[in-house]
């Protein structure tokens, strides 16, 4: 059974070295199971996000389950890819979640089943008590773009949404630890 494959490092022949994956707070329940980037969700995409110059990226290659018309993947998946890393820069980069309230996606030329791809995504500057906005592109192999997005996303508090989330009171401390620790990523993707 082919499967998502998420790529994080110089596993392809003649490829550049990317920088180690980024560890998303959600890792400290033992077993999430977020079907964008959750190692435990065996029918998830299981992507892996790695610093970029610009913000956050993830690369991927997706299997003929992921197909739509012959050879072609699934328009939903590729919204699905940039909410993720979109969503997932915001809690790196702000060390708060957000929920995603409005997403568009344009797509430029389809994607291919069994074909590499890199989406990056970025966070724009925004006033405060405002929604987040966030912006994605699916590059090729060569960089030319296949897919973009626009996401808006609101800022939530863990204790504010509790009764929606399936989440123990021990899993609850450790998220919340985890979000509040120091911020050690910023969204020109150095470390600090």
């Amino acid at each position: 059974m082919d499967r998502a494959i998420a790529v994080a490092g110089p596993e392809l022949p003649g490829e550049p070295t990317l920088p180690e994956a980024v560890q998303v707070p959600w890792s400290v329940i033992p077993d999430y199971h977020c079907f964008g980037c959750s190692p435990h969700n065996p029918t998830g995409l299981r992507l892996a996000f790695t610093p970029h110059q610009d913000g956050l990226q993830a690369r991927f290659r997706l299997g003929r389950e992921f197909e739509s018309y012959p050879g072609v993947v699934h328009g939903g998946l590729i919204g699905v890819i940039c909410d993720e890393v979109m969503g997932n820069l915001i809690v790196l980069a702000r060390n708060y979640p957000a929920f995603t309230v409005s997403q568009r996606t344009r797509f430029i030329t389809p994607l291919l089943v069994d074909h590499e791809y890199t989406c990056v995504a970025t966070l724009s500057d925004q006033a405060p008590d405002r929604p987040i906005q966030a912006a994605a592109e699916i590059l090729d192999g060569d960089g030319a773009v296949c897919a973009t997005s626009t996401a808006a996303y609101q800022r939530f508090a863990l204790d504010d949404v509790r009764h929606q989330l399936t989440l123990g009171d021990d899993e609850v401390a450790l998220l919340s630890d985890a979000l509040s620790a120091a911020n050690t990523f910023s969204t020109n993707g150095v470390h600090s």
